[in-house]
């Protein structure tokens, strides 16, 4: 197998069927809407070229990502465009503001701090990709946004980030905030949110934005997350080391 390939993706789900019903009930902008439903069609193309044998490469993503690779994280360019800006308070208590991270990469997430599925699941993700872009790692901003307006506080994302050992990396960032500004943020780059109550499971959409130093938007990718028959959340370990390296592999790209 070439280097920096992995083995084809087994096809993942986001949570159980509940909650893909949950979210499908919301009232989200259009353009989230329309991903969703891009993202359904290329992976169903891409699980059809597999079977067939081939594998389908999206045009546009860095030539140093793999075809398996790209598949895995279904990754996309998008039209370059500014990123919605943002000016949030992260988990040391210090105000940040999208458009100060000008000149660096960003890796943009939308976490729950008292979520135990997909979120622990991207962290990991996160400190992989941070540990394999070695010295650029300085270089790259891994940014989370608050998806819980019940547990809004630097105390919440203080403590998540400590437990998912995020602090490790010296440019990780849990931003929240007041809940209009949050929900500002969500609205801006599309992501659907349902928070039942203060002790649910919060149901958001799991999107991975990379964000150029010039500040505009350059790719997407989709986070995926399998359960045990317990409805634990787990990823088989080539597909999770797949993704820190495809993050890392991206992140380095835009320092070119």
């Amino acid at each position: 197998m070439a280097s920096g390939e992995v083995a084809g993706p087994k096809a993942a789900t986001r949570g159980p069927s509940w909650r893909m019903l949950l979210i499908t009930s919301v009232v989200v902008l259009a353009a989230a809407v329309a991903f969703v439903v891009v993202a359904a069609r290329n992976r169903s193309s891409q699980s059809a070229a597999t079977a067939a044998g081939e594998q389908l490469r999206p045009t546009g993503i860095p030539s140093t990502v793999s075809t398996p690779l790209a598949t895995l994280m279904a990754l996309s360019p998008v039209k370059e465009r500014p990123a919605p800006g943002f000016s949030l308070t992260d988990q040391n208590g210090r105000r940040l503001s999208l458009a100060g991270l000008k000149g660096h990469p960003v890796v943009l997430e939308f976490m729950d701090p008292h979520c135990t599925d997909i979120c622990p699941i991207v962290s990991q993700e996160f400190v992989d990709a941070y540990h394999d872009l070695g010295p650029l790692g300085r270089k790259v901003v891994f940014v989370a946004i608050n998806v819980n307006r019940y547990h809004a506080s630097v105390a919440a994302v203080a403590r998540f980030s400590a437990e998912h050992d995020l602090t490790s990396i010296p440019t990780w960032h849990f931003l929240t905030g007041p809940v209009p500004l949050l929900r500002k943020a969500w609205k801006q780059y599309g992501i659907a949110v349902q928070a039942p109550s203060p002790n649910a499971d919060i149901i958001h959409s799991s999107i991975v934005y990379f964000i150029a130093p010039n500040g505009k938007e350059r790719y997407l990718a989709s986070p995926q997350v399998d359960h045990t028959k317990a409805g634990k959340a787990f990823l088989p370990v080539p597909q999770l080391s797949g993704w820190g390296r495809g993050i890392a592999l991206v992140a380095r790209s835009m320092l070119s």
